[in-house]
């Protein structure tokens, strides 16, 4: 099964311009995506894009200690 997306183009000053693609909601959530999942496309010809994925990083929090180091 396939979803489509459509390229967003946002121009921003005189030759500013960023490029968008929306992965579908239905498809992050199969492929157990998160919020801030570092992805790297990979070109393998001029109409093929392949979708690799990275290793795993979280988001790290760091917790505060107390000045009694609780």
């Amino acid at each position: 099964m396939g979803y489509e997306s459509r390229l967003q183009v946002i121009q921003r000053g005189g030759k500013n311009r960023q490029y968008y693609l929306i992965c579908p909601a239905p498809l992050a959530q199969a492929l157990e995506m998160g919020k801030g999942e570092v992805v790297e496309w990979v070109v393998e010809d001029k109409y093929t894009l392949t979708l690799k994925r990275t290793a795993r990083r979280r988001a790290t929090t760091s917790k505060r200690r107390s000045r009694d180091g609780e």
